[in-house]
């Protein structure tokens, strides 16, 4: 009887594209648009935070993590933020420092961070720019910008940065310190969005041709909305 109904389906189908004045080249054709539709959707998300690429990995240190080299690993592809398996843990107390170094200069947009659902997810980031080798006793100064972090455990809250002040980064500080409640931290992925300027010669930005997204992701839009909801320290 099973096969009887879906015979019938697709009959009915194709006779209701007959009879609407439909051909099945034209739905062919629908379909194959709406297949690329999809793959350039795809490549655009691919772009999200994937500044990653221009992090100098062999520069880069984290500041009390637990597991040596652990800090680095949350910086990867934006497909890869769902992978548990790569995190970094916090080691005396709750506090993490994250020194990333740019192979140039790159303006930065928004910022994703993963950190689970326990009491050990971080709770606030405070923000450098330009301060390589930053210790924890630099970071009682004034942050270029700092702000609450919510429970995401999926990357779907983006931070908005204010681009007019990180416009020439080449070195960026992220300091969490503290966390919902337990003795360490734990950061599963961290996402840096943005354009890369160019490298830099002689303490002058080089600027080269920006990588841009194809056209505006929906997230842009989620964002225009948080940047009036959420409340960025100056």
């Amino acid at each position: 009887m099973n096969g009887h109904l879906i015979v019938d389906t697709a009959f009915r189908s194709t006779s209701e594209l007959q009879m609407s004045g439909c051909h099945c080249g034209e739905a062919v054709h629908d379909h194959e648009l709406h297949e690329e539709e999809e793959q350039e959707e795809e490549k655009d998300v691919a772009n999200l935070f994937s500044l990653y690429k221009y992090i100098d990995f062999d520069s880069f240190t984290c500041l009390n993590e637990q597991v040596d080299g652990s800090g680095k690993k949350v910086f990867r592809a934006w497909d890869k933020r769902m992978d548990r398996s790569q995190f970094v843990e916090s080691d005396a107390d709750e506090e993490l420092l994250f020194n990333v170094p740019f192979s140039g200069v790159v303006k930065l947009k928004r910022m994703v961070l993963i950190g689970g659902c326990t009491e050990r997810r971080p709770t606030y980031a405070r923000l450098f720019k330009n301060r390589p080798n930053m210790s924890f006793d630099e970071t009682g100064g004034s942050p270029l910008q700092e702000f609450e972090l919510k429970l995401d455990t999926d990357g779907q809250v983006p931070y908005p940065l204010r681009m007019a002040r990180f416009s020439d980064v080449n070195h960026l500080s992220i300091h969490l310190p503290r966390n919902a409640g337990s003795e360490t931290t734990i950061v599963y992925y961290i996402g840096l969005d943005g354009y890369y300027v160019g490298p830099q010669r002689g303490g002058t930005p080089v600027v080269v041709d920006a990588v841009y997204e194809a056209r505006p992701m929906p997230e842009d839009h989620k964002i225009d909305n948080l940047e009036h909801q959420n409340q960025l320290i100056m």
